[in-house]
């Protein structure tokens, strides 16, 4: 209480500042402006006592308030000044509720705001703030005025008024909650107004104001701003993602009914244990932490036998790594059920940075779930299978760790129960890509330890080489996932996979035959490479070695059925072409299924197939098909069953395709010499007249070949051969020197050369005379050919000839010499038969 002679000195103050108060309602603004800064200077600025200056207060108020309303900006800045100061100094600042309170409901808190100028109402907000700080409880008279302005300034166009009144509201919610709850509701849809605002610090200040409210309030609203605080956590600024994640954690500790909100806040504050920036994941797992500590405590009968007999860690954090907390992980199985059917939904949603949340979300959901998660199993594969087919990759990285943990964390028995059906049949789950099931496959299996796959190998092994799954498809991504299940099998169970050695070769030949890209082939030959060492082999050839008699059968059992468009072909050829010399150790088997495989009916295109797999394999016999020296034994089964009645002229482009095909393998057959002479002759007739045959036909490769043929042929049985097969051949060569192929008439005159050196004693040139005088006659013809290639190319058989029958050639070639035709290269034969 003031003393009289303090009494007296505020009577002095106002005694002198009487003039200057009447002077408050003239005209002249300058003269109330001047008046103002009296009043200021010789109250709030002097170092008058607490008590005076509540005295001057009391009498200086009304007149101050009036001014607020001052048409001059300049005037009511300085009353708000004055009256901030004296609501500083004051010792009751209370007592001036009942005036202050209605004026700046009046001034602020209007259907229309009647301070025009920003940066006043910023310092009326500021007045207001303060009010708040100091009197406390002493303000809930007056809280409907309070709400009045605060619902007015939260959405004021002046960045800073929204800031200064998110904070005020902060400051009423804490002074006065045993009133407040009553109308802190009416303030969430200014705040949610607000927290969209592009200034950053704006949008961080609703956030809190939000977090007090509800905190605050009756509760009954938590889920009308649940979805402004999820839309926040993808905000850029990581100031409103820090003040997102502090209020979650305060009402997951402190609001009143958090237990019936634990489904809805606990999905927003594990979300921040995935944000990019470091300081707001270390506070989420501080606050995470904290609410699983709380609760543990506040349920400890409940878990008391859980805490007392807990379960070892799972493997997962024998290499490092925090376990989460019981209470943390009990928390999440209680609500599990209820949360995911939420991420589901949001993992399909057409925003991107939406799906990577929710992706990282049940990452985290997944950790603390552990094997709880088994009997969500089925739900959570559906998930899965929608977001490993995700556009985006971050949300594809997450969903594959998901699936690593439900590896680490579900018994093989129960996820290869749900999982296979799904991979056999990849229509049979929802999701569109029929690559889905074995991409969560094949992370489930890089999640599970050896020690328990091992007793279901061979169920994953039979299932991936079902045909309808190592089969299924031809698209890049779905062999690519089938590599990634063969490799994620060979890396945990190493070799412990020498069980399904034989249906991971299966699925590996399968991939490199349906591949259409070089890149995934020889990805395929890789994990071939990485099978041979899971079992400790050499390398493919021993793999093979070990496995070829089972992957014959396994085509064997379906060739009857085989079509252009089988992968079964293509098989074949992997298999044959990969094994190397192996191949050649089982030709009992393999020759049967050629044959097979080559019979004129079957459709030509497969025959093309085999035909073109078979001149590769015979281009290096060696160490192909003849790696045992034992090809010769089934020459005749070659010739008989496999290439002559594919000689055969039937009519179309298919069927003389097949024809070349088949002219390219008896090339290679007869060049290799690989097969004894005695059974070329056996089959040497049937042989001649197909060759013979083939030299008429419309394909210029075709002719080429058989005229090689026929070279290598005569070479191959020289001097062996009867004169009338003889008689036979020279006849189509010599026609094929006309040929329209410049390369045709060299290789028939070639041929022809060699058919001079294959006459033997055999051959009776006097009985043959005729043939051999007509053979010369034609000949010396050429000598005027117009390609001196042709030129050279027939003296070298003339010369060859000269050795068969000198007489009669020079004969020949004197009479061409005289009618003048060729005379130089005439002159160069004579001259070479003279030599003789």
């Amino acid at each position: 209480m003031a003393t009289a002679s303090d009494e007296r000195t505020a009577s002095d103050v106002l005694k002198s500042l009487a003039r200057h108060l009447n002077c408050l309602n003239e005209d002249n603004k300058s003269s109330r402006r001047r008046a103002l800064e009296v009043v200021k200077r010789e109250t709030v600025e002097q170092r008058l006592s607490s008590g005076v200056l509540q005295e001057l207060f009391a009498g200086l108020l009304k007149a101050l308030l009036k001014c607020l309303s001052d048409p001059a900006e300049s005037c009511r800045d300085t009353a708000i000044q004055i009256i901030t100061g004296f609501i500083r100094a004051v010792p009751k600042p209370e007592d001036s509720l009942p005036y202050l309170m209605p004026a700046l409901a009046q001034r602020l808190g209007g259907k229309e705001i009647l301070e025009p100028a920003e940066e006043l109402r910023l310092a009326l907000m500021e007045m207001l703030s303060l009010v708040v700080e100091v009197c406390g409880r002493h303000l809930a008279p007056y809280l409907d005025d309070m709400i009045k302005v605060l619902q007015r300034t939260i959405t004021d166009p002046f960045p800073e008024v929204k800031k200064e009144s998110c904070k005020c509201t902060i400051s009423v919610a804490q002074s006065i909650p045993d009133h407040f709850h009553l109308q802190a509701e009416s303030l969430l849809k200014p705040l949610l107004q607000t927290i969209s605002h592009q200034h950053s610090q704006v949008r961080v200040s609703a956030t809190q104001a939000i977090g007090a409210v509800i905190r605050h309030s009756t509760g009954k609203n938590v889920d009308d701003v649940l979805s402004h605080l999820a839309q926040r956590l993808f905000d850029d600024s990581p100031r409103v993602r820090k003040a997102v994640t502090i209020v979650v954690g305060d009402w997951l500790l402190r609001l009143p009914d958090r237990y019936s909100y634990f489904h809805k806040l606990i999905p927003l504050l594990l979300s921040s244990l995935s944000d990019e920036i470091p300081e707001i994941r270390s506070l989420a797992e501080d606050l995470w932490k904290q609410v699983g500590s709380q609760w543990e405590k506040e349920n400890e009968d409940d878990l008391k036998d859980k805490m007392d007999f807990q379960l070892p860690a799972p493997a997962l954090y024998t290499s490092g790594g925090e376990r989460p907390g019981l209470g943390c992980r009990e928390l999440v199985v209680r609500n599990l059920s209820k949360l995911l059917p939420a991420v589901g939904r949001d993992i399909g949603d057409w925003l991107v940075q939406t799906r990577v949340k929710t992706a990282q979300l049940l990452r985290v959901l997944l950790l603390h779930a552990e094997d709880h998660s088994t009997q969500h199993l089925q739900s959570l594969l559906a998930v899965l299978y929608h977001a490993c087919a995700d556009t985006d990759t971050d949300v594809r990285a997450q969903c594959l760790e998901s699936a690593k943990l439900l590896g680490v964390f579900v018994s093989p028995e129960v996820y290869l129960k749900l999982l296979l059906p799904h991979v056999e049949n990849s229509s049979s789950c929802s999701s569109a890509s029929p690559w889905a099931p074995l991409t969560i496959l094949g992370a489930v299996l890089r999640g599970s330890s050896r020690e328990v796959l091992q007793p279901h190998l061979i169920k994953i092994g039979d299932t991936l080489a079902n045909p309808e799954v190592c089969q299924g498809s031809q698209q890049a991504l779905y062999l690519d996932q089938l590599l990634v299940c063969v490799d994620a099998v060979l890396d945990v169970c190493q070799v412990d996979c020498n069980v399904i050695s034989l249906p991971l070769l299966k699925v590996l030949v399968s991939v490199q035959s349906l591949a259409s890209q070089q890149e995934q082939r020889n990805k395929a030959e890789e994990s071939v490479r990485c099978l041979c060492e899971a079992q400790g082999l050499s390398g493919a050839c021993e793999l093979y070695r070990q496995h070829m008699a089972d992957l014959l059968q396994w085509l064997s059992d379906s060739h009857h059925t085989w079509t252009s468009y089988s992968i079964q072909k293509t098989q074949l050829e992997i298999i044959a072409m990969q094994s190397g010399p192996v191949v050649g150790e089982f030709l009992p088997a393999l020759l049967p299924l050629l044959k097979n495989c080559l019979e004129p009916s079957r459709d030509p295109e497969l025959r093309l197939h085999i035909f073109t797999m078979l001149s590769k394999l015979l281009l290096d016999a060696r160490n192909t098909l003849d790696s045992q020296g034992r090809f010769a034994e089934y020459m005749e089964m070659v010739l008989q069953d496999l290439l002559l009645p594919n000689l055969v002229w039937r009519s179309g482009r298919s069927a003389a395709a097949v024809r070349t095909a088949a002219l390219s393998c008896l090339l290679a057959v007869l060049h290799g010499a690989a097969f004894p002479v005695e059974q070329v002759l056996s089959v040497e007739e049937t042989l001649s007249t197909q060759l013979i045959s083939a030299l008429e036909e419309d394909s210029k490769l075709a002719r080429l070949l058989a005229c090689r043929s026929l070279h290598s042929l005569l070479k191959l049985t020289t001097q062996r051969l009867n004169a009338d097969s003889l008689n036979k051949i020279y006849p189509e060569l010599l026609k094929r020197v006309d040929d329209s192929s410049e390369d045709v008439r060299v290789e028939a005159l070639k041929s022809l050369s060699t058919w001079f050196s294959s006459l033997g004693k055999n051959y009776d040139t006097q009985s043959c005379r005729s043939h051999l005088e007509f053979l010369f006659q034609q000949l010396l013809l050429y000598m005027d050919d117009p390609d001196t290639k042709i030129q050279d190319s027939v003296l070298e058989v003339l010369k060859a000839g000269s050795e068969v029958d000198r007489g009669l050639l020079q004969q020949q070639t004197e009479a061409v010499r005289e009618k003048q035709r060729s005379p130089e290269y005439c002159d160069k034969l004579l001259q070479h038969i003279h030599s003789l």
